[in-house]
């Protein structure tokens, strides 16, 4: 089954805020499912947004809703496993409407994604997002520390290596 695979422990970046106003733009607006808020970047001559989420995912669709006059029209999604280089997806084009967009996305298992933004319809190469979504299904946490990993950015205590549990 197809669902949300952004959760609490995905840790996200993007490229810029307007003004630095993260309180009124930042990006945890992308994902709180309100219609009254949105990222809005900066100007610049590309725009992006990475996830890196807590275990491995399969990935099957991105969507995306803008506000018209500030989309994009050309994206590229990367992704990529663990410490490896980010490899691209898929491209994807944009409409420049405020209607929620789907992407269909290539199989692809990874815990980072580069979802970039590329010839902005605004003259200045702000994008406005009110939605993010990455869709799919959790894949398997192949490596242990991997968790601990993520266990550490969130400040929780490391445990005892016999009571991980090894595949």
């Amino acid at each position: 089954m197809t669902h949300s695979l952004v959760c609490p422990e995905t840790v996200s970046r993007v490229s810029s805020v307007l003004n630095r106003n993260t309180r009124q733009f930042g990006k945890k607006h992308l994902f709180d499912q309100d219609e009254e808020t949105c990222w809005n970047s900066d100007q610049g001559p590309s725009q992006w947004v990475t996830l890196e989420f807590p275990q491995l995912i399969r990935v099957s669709q991105l969507q995306i809703q803008f506000q018209g006059g500030f989309s994009s029209r050309r994206g590229c999604l990367e992704g990529s496993q663990g410490s490896q280089a980010l490899c691209k997806i898929v491209d994807f084009y944009p409409e420049d409407n405020n209607s929620l967009q789907t992407f269909p996305i290539p199989a692809a298992e990874v815990d980072r994604l580069k979802v970039m933004f590329e010839d902005a319809t605004d003259f200045f190469g702000r994008v406005v997002i009110y939605h993010l979504r990455v869709l799919g299904e959790k894949g398997t946490n192949k490596d242990p520390y991997r968790d601990l990993h993520y266990r550490a950015k969130l400040g929780e205590p490391r445990p005892h290596p016999r009571n991980l549990n090894f595949p």
